[in-house]
């Protein structure tokens, strides 16, 4: 059974240690068959991995770039009608045998067409440290001021990890495993940026009979951070010779995610017939008009699991701020921090809330010599916070001690 591999890379450095991991750990390397956009910088030499007959790439000088999606999009043009389709970024580490673990995990979904799909462990390429290989699930963060769903990853509760793969809500860009007629049935949409990128695709994936899951087993891990590479939103702004500003793509992309939730479409880009766009929202508890979910939702219950509350203004918005003492913090979260960890929790310790202070904002937080650093994280939870949780991550020496507190 072939594998299509679908890799968009802009100017990252991690491309070819994540190809020399994929095929290193796969069960049958032969079998994989690799489409790359390659969305290269002015100084980088056409890897020699690229000569592999089993390779197929798209060379894109780094100006000429729309973006992941778009790169999305050109890549499906590839696809030779494989078996299996699996879409990746370009900054993985690969589990053992991860190809078998995913065919084993396809047959047992007991579908036609499963999707099969999560937020996965992180990894740190500058010091090769790994979470645990945990089975993640993701969780629904916040509607954002357009109506636009975002999520965050959570490790799926060891009670609930059997040997079937999790019912599922949502899909990632970053890991999404079907059947290869996924390429042809849920084309990727060129004009879309970023935001939006996975909740149209869960929606449209779904109607068009899709069952969506989340892999009850370990399968890669992946680099959050962003901090090794450059960025398409900040190589592609006013003043650089590129065909336009990210800020212009995002701006026209979030607007037509927007009208799709609540004015859904049919057609290539848009929603499926095997399955209604309303099917969508009873199946995954959310309502994109009132911007509402389901305590089920927040809670993380398998779509459908009987005993889920039907309450769907549970939701309430929380304000809070987080006062650290500079003099607490360990010395490396501020000479050369990543990122910074930032969770809200339950009283029972389950997280409902995560937003990392990173780039700007963390240079930002460092900045100075104030006594005291503040935190404001504002979000939508049916639970009461009970406590928080600041967690740096030094580029030098990795995960530092944590702070905590009740908000």
């Amino acid at each position: 059974m072939t594998i299509f591999i679908s890799i968009a890379s802009y100017r990252d450095s991690e491309l070819i240690p994540t190809i020399r991991d994929c095929i290193a750990q796969a069960r049958d390397p032969e079998a994989l068959r690799f489409g790359i956009c390659w969305q290269h910088g002015d100084d980088e030499e056409r890897p020699a991995e690229f000569a592999d007959p089993r390779f197929q790439v798209i060379a894109v000088p780094w100006r000429d770039s729309a973006g992941a999606c778009w790169a999305r999009a050109e890549i499906m043009k590839l696809w030779n009608g494989e078996d299996f389709f699996l879409q990746i970024d370009s900054h993985h580490r690969f589990a053992r045998h991860w190809d078998a673990i995913l065919m084993e995990q396809a047959q047992r979904c007991q579908t036609a067409k499963p999707v099969l799909s999560t937020y996965v462990a992180a990894y740190d390429p500058s010091t090769g440290t790994r979470q645990p290989p945990d089975p993640m699930q993701m969780d629904l963060d916040h509607f954002t001021e357009d109506g636009i769903a975002l999520f965050r990853p959570r490790a799926i509760d060891p009670a609930r990890r059997g040997s079937r793969p999790l019912r599922a809500r949502f899909v990632s860009g970053h890991f999404l495993f079907a059947p290869g007629s996924f390429v042809h049935d849920v084309p990727y949409d060129p004009s879309l940026y970023f935001i939006g990128e996975e909740i149209t695709l869960a929606v449209r994936a779904f109607t068009h009979g899709y069952d969506l899951f989340h892999p009850s087993a370990h399968v890669l891990w992946h680099e959050y951070s962003r901090t090794h590479r450059p960025k398409h939103w900040g190589d592609h702004v006013a003043g650089q010779t590129v065909g336009q500003p990210w800020n212009v793509r995002d701006k026209a992309s979030r607007a037509k995610v927007s009208r799709f939730l609540t004015q859904p479409v049919y057609g290539p880009f848009g929603c499926g017939t095997a399955r209604s766009f309303a099917d969508y929202e009873a199946y995954a508890g959310l309502d994109f008009r009132k911007r509402t979910a389901l305590p089920a939702v927040r809670q993380g219950s398998e779509p459908g699991t009987p005993g889920a509350s039907d309450d769907p203004n549970a939701l309430r918005r929380w304000d809070l701020r987080i006062t650290l003492s500079r003099a607490e913090l360990p010395s490396a979260a501020l000479a050369d921090p990543s990122f910074w960890y930032v969770g809200f929790h339950d009283e029972n310790d389950v997280e409902i809330h995560r937003a990392d202070a990173a780039g700007p904002e963390l240079r930002m937080l460092v900045a100075g010599d104030a006594p005291e650093i503040v935190i404001a994280r504002r979000f939508l939870s049916a639970q009461r916070p009970a406590r928080w949780t600041v967690w740096p991550v030094s580029r030098s020496r990795g995960w530092l001690d944590k702070l905590g507190g009740a908000p």
